[in-house]
C-alpha cells in the first residue's frame, strides 16, 4: 500500500474505497497462486518438522522445510527493510531477522500500534492444513503419490471505519463488546458480493482453454482451481480472520489516549 501518496480522497491510505481497489487486487493475485500451487502435488513432508530433519536439524534449525524457506527468504526481506512497513509482517520472528542495510523510511502515523496485531501463524497453519491438502487433491490423485510435485488490509479497513463513526465504536471499546463491535465492522451485502465476485474471478482465471482458446467445459479438465474451493478460502478462514484482526485491532484502538482526546472523538462524529 503506499503510504506516501498524500491524504486527498484519491490517494489517502484511509479513504476505504482506496483500501477496498487494493484489497481486490489483492484478490487477484491469492487466486492467482493459488491456481499456481494447485497444479502441483500435496508434498506434506514439505510442512512436517521431521520432514527434511536430517539436513536442517543439522544447522540447528527445528520447523519445518516450509518454515526454513519462509524465514529464508524474510531474511533477504529484512535487509530491504520490507518489513519496517506497516502492513508487512514477516511470517519468522523478527528478533531472527537482520536489521535493513537501507536508511529508515519516515511512514506517516496512519495506524494505533500497527505492529500490535500479527495473524501469521493462523493463516499458517490453515493454509498448510487445510487448503494445500483441498487445491491439490485433483493433481494428487492423478498422480497417484502425493509427495510428488510432478499479508494487513483489514487493520486499515478497521481504521477507516473507526474515524468514520468514532462515537458507534467508543462505547463498545471502553467496555469491551467484541460482539457488538465485529457487528459495526460487518456488512452482509459487501460480503455476499465479494463471494459473488470471487466465485467468477476463480471460474474464469481457472478456466483451462481448448485449441480453439475457448475455456472447456465441466468434466473436460477444465478448472486449474475448483472455484468452490476459492470461495470457501474466503468464507470459512479470510473473512472469519479478517473480522478478528479487526476487532481486536478496535478493542485496542484507545489505548494510550488520554480522556479528552476520546472525548474529542466521541465529538467529532
Amino acid at each position: 500500500m503506499n503510504f506516501t501518496a498524500g491524504r486527498d480522497p484519491q490517494s489517502d491510505p484511509l479513504n476505504l474505497e482506496n483500501i477496498r481497489r487494493t484489497l481486490v487486487r489483492l484478490e487477484d493475485t491469492i487466486i492467482f497462486l493459488l491456481i499456481e500451487r494447485a497444479q502441483f502435488a500435496h508434498n506434506p513432508r514439505m510442512y512436517t518438522k521431521d520432514g527434511f530433519a536430517d539436513v536442517l536439524h543439522r544447522d540447528g534449525f527445528e520447523g519445518s522445510w516450509l518454515e526454513w524457506l519462509l524465514k529464508e527468504t524474510e531474511v533477504s526481506h529484512a535487509k530491504i527493510r520490507r518489513y519496517d512497513s506497516p502492513d508487512e509482517h514477516p511470517f519468522t520472528p523478527r528478533s531472527q531477522l537482520p536489521d535493513p542495510i537501507l536508511p529508515p523510511l519516515s511512514y506517516p502515523p496512519l495506524l494505533h500500534d500497527p505492529t500490535s496485531l500479527n495473524v501469521n501463524p493462523q493463516i499458517l497453519s490453515f493454509y498448510v492444513n487445510s487448503i494445500v491438502p483441498s487445491i491439490t487433491r485433483t493433481v494428487t490423485e492423478r498422480l497417484g503419490k502425493e509427495n510428488d510435485d510432478g499479508n494487513y488490509g483489514s487493520m486499515f479497513v478497521s481504521e477507516s471505519k473507526f474515524l468514520s463513526s468514532p462515537s458507534s465504536f467508543i462505547p463498545h471499546i471502553l467496555t469491551p463488546n467484541p460482539p457488538a463491535l465485529e457487528s459495526l465492522i460487518t456488512k452482509p451485502a459487501v460480503e455476499a458480493a465479494l463471494l459473488a465476485r470471487l466465485e467468477k474471478k476463480a471460474r474464469w482465471y481457472g478456466a483451462e482453454l481448448g485449441p480453439d482458446g475457448e475455456p472447456l467445459r465441466e468434466g473436460e479438465g477444465g478448472r486449474k482451481v475448483r472455484p468452490d474451493e476459492v470461495v470457501r478460502l474466503y468464507r470459512e478462514y479470510i473473512i472469519p480472520l479478517t473480522k478478528e484482526v479487526e476487532v481486536e485491532y478496535l478493542l485496542h484502538r484507545l489505548d494510550g489516549l488520554s480522556q479528552s482526546q476520546i472525548d474529542d472523538l466521541v465529538k467529532s462524529g
